[in-house]
């Protein structure tokens, strides 16, 4: 289980920053006037991003690995939570929405998938419960963050904070993130490192 605290520690400037990030962005996208059909619509394009650029997110991980796929995706973020603080309207808002969907998907496949490369099957389950653990983790200390932070500087330096924690978190996974495992060549016959090392 090392190998997963060590995903989890990796990532975890990113949990902390999502916390941040999304206790305030609604009501900062409410300052621009819009409606609260259009701050529906922003999210629904975050997600339909996500939907759409998935699967091909996923073959990306399989040809480049996991590692180089979640280190990517945490410096869109670095862009995205920046691209908040620089926002000037709802399109601006709604190009950024359609990033940051798609970099929550390559989160999210990139760091459940390493997870089940790096864990025997057995032990998965366990693994994946420590993974959120850290999710929810972070979204105890960011919100709290976001708030008192947001108080007193306002929305958009909130923002550019998020930012450069996360390369700090970038930083930081390069250090740690464990390496993708080697595979047996496709071979069905002969296990993963992963299922050798248990």
């Amino acid at each position: 289980m090392r190998k997963v605290v060590l995903l989890c520690l990796a990532i975890f400037p990113l949990l902390i920053c999502s916390g941040i990030v999304y206790t305030i962005l609604s009501l900062f996208i409410a300052d621009f006037g819009t409606t609260k059909t259009q701050i529906g619509l922003l999210y629904t394009s975050s997600a339909l991003a996500g939907a759409i650029s998935s699967p091909l997110l996923g073959r990306l991980g399989d040809k480049i690995g996991k590692r180089p796929l979640l280190i990517g995706a945490m410096g869109l973020f670095v862009f995205v939570f920046g691209g908040f603080a620089l926002a000037r309207n709802i399109k601006d808002l709604l190009i950024i929405m359609i990033i940051e969907g798609s970099a929550w998907g390559a989160i999210g496949i990139s760091a459940t998938s390493l997870i089940a490369d790096l864990v025997p099957s057995e032990r998965r389950g366990t693994a994946l419960g420590i993974y959120n653990t850290a999710w929810n983790l972070g979204w105890i200390i960011g919100p709290i963050v976001g708030g008192m932070f947001s108080d007193n500087f306002g929305f958009r330096k909130t923002f550019f904070f998020a930012s450069f924690f996360i390369l700090g978190g970038i930083i930081l996974a390069l250090l740690i993130l464990p390496q993708d495992p080697k595979k047996a060549s496709d071979s069905k016959d002969e296990p993963s490192e992963a299922v050798q090392e248990s």
